[in-house]
């Protein structure tokens, strides 16, 4: 399950950033997740309770804004949503797409004391 690591990762980001910002503790974590990035929400979720427990962000809420997948259609020319990779363009059906976005995931915004 790579969501523990994910949030281990992100457990190490917020304690930078209390050292260099000079906070003590975090209250809310808001993410952005893109639906191709692979990563299971729901898992992530239960991960990061678990991995925040006796940290700076122990019981800290955490927010997920999930964005969508998106692709560049060749034989329409459109930037169209996807929900996986190698979808069909929903505009003309056509295969030859290219992922322009949704591959990511960022901490948009913290709540800290």
């Amino acid at each position: 399950m790579h969501e523990m690591s994910l949030c281990e990762s992100i457990v190490q980001i917020l304690e930078e950033q209390a050292r260099e910002q000079q906070f003590a503790r975090v209250r809310r974590v808001v993410l952005e997740i893109g639906a191709l990035s692979a990563v299971d929400t729901r898992a992530l979720r239960f991960c990061f309770d678990a991995v925040t427990e006796r940290t700076l962000a122990a019981g800290a809420a955490l927010d997920i804004h999930e964005l969508p997948g998106l692709a560049w259609c060749l034989p329409c020319g459109a930037q169209v949503e996807v929900a996986q990779r190698h979808d069909a363009c929903p505009r003309c059906g056509g295969h030859q797409t290219v992922v322009q976005g949704g591959e990511d995931m960022r901490i948009k915004e913290l709540e800290v004391d």
